[in-house]
């Protein structure tokens, strides 16, 4: 969601428009629990209220439901004001995997978050149906981009020394992305994770063989990206999952569940560009025939200014 946020708002820039960005690291914070890397703003709605008048928007988009989506939520309604929201992640289900809370609370809350404003922005097709089946309304379509600059087929990593082929994962290496269920799949060659987070550590105790780089960005992420024959996205409850479009644009297959997100991003395309299934490591093995030109190919369809100009389109005039 960071990243998606940061890329459209340096393309409305860019497009000639002034745009505020009002995060948590303009606020004291505290960890969240049981997630700490993740920081929520303690008490801001003082200051947020300001920086918001300060800045006298002509449109208001609140993009998390944390303290921060609260309070601006709450500044905006007191003011009669118009706003929008968007819809990143499925916390329902992350609380569950977390606490055993059952989604069906968390929904009901984030429904009534959401409902108060002028339109929700999703990401896919599906989630959109998910959503609407649960009572959000208006929902507005908003899909996402890649750097194809960036990612980009060559150059490649050799990834020296470790067997072929090599199946992939990018991204938090935490417990809701169910990156254990990748790890046991019994498949040819190597398993590479790139990332970070909490479940790093256990993980590694837990996989001696699996081929653990850390954190990669940039250039060296999309080198990743390029050298592995087949990019495994074991999440079940992403709403959209960057990090298919990014394998994707460097020509490489993709292996998933078909679920929201998979569905969307390789929909028409499975088959060459990768594959779907109920069980992942069919799906995986499958996905190795994949044509790496098609991958590219499929990737070019989406662009971040494409993305940002549908959000812009999706925006209401605050109206204070």
């Amino acid at each position: 969601m960071v990243r998606t946020l940061a890329t459209v708002a340096d393309e409305l820039r860019m497009l000639g428009h002034a745009v505020e960005v009002i995060g948590p690291d303009r606020f004291r914070t505290l960890p969240c629990p049981t997630y700490p890397d993740i920081r929520l703003a303690v008490l801001p709605r003082r200051k947020l209220g300001r920086l918001i008048a300060a800045f006298r928007p002509d449109h208001l988009h609140i993009a998390t439901e944390g303290p921060l989506g609260i309070a601006a939520r709450a500044w905006v309604r007191r003011r009669g004001g118009q706003f929008t929201t968007s819809f990143h992640t499925k916390f329902p289900e992350y609380l569950q995997a977390r606490t055993g809370i059952p989604p069906r609370l968390a929904y009901a809350w984030l429904c009534r978050f959401h409902n108060a404003g002028s339109g929700v922005m999703v990401a896919t097709a599906i989630l959109r149906a998910e959503l609407a089946a649960r009572g959000f309304a208006p929902i507005r379509a908003w899909t996402r981009g890649v750097d194809l600059d960036l990612f980009r087929p060559q150059p490649r990593e050799a990834f020296a020394g470790i067997a072929r082929p090599i199946f992939l994962y990018v991204g938090r290496v935490a417990i809701e992305k169910n990156i254990r269920g990748f790890l046991d799949l019994d498949l040819p060659g190597s398993k590479v994770v790139v990332g970070d987070g909490p479940q790093l550590a256990a993980l590694r105790r837990d996989y001696p063989g699996v081929h653990f780089t850390g954190a990669r960005f940039g250039a060296e992420l999309a080198r990743a990206y390029a050298g592995a024959n087949v990019f495994v996205f074991p999440s079940l409850t992403d709403t959209f999952g960057l990090v298919l479009l990014e394998a994707l644009a460097c020509g490489t297959p993709v292996a998933a569940f078909p679920v929201t997100g998979p569905l969307d991003v390789l929909a028409g395309a499975a088959g060459s560009i990768g594959a779907v299934d109920a069980d992942l490591r069919r799906a995986a093995l499958a996905a190795l025939e994949g044509d790496r030109v098609a991958c590219r190919a499929h990737a070019e369809g989406f662009s971040w200014r494409a993305c940002a100009r549908a959000f812009l389109d999706n925006l209401v005039t605050l109206a204070l």
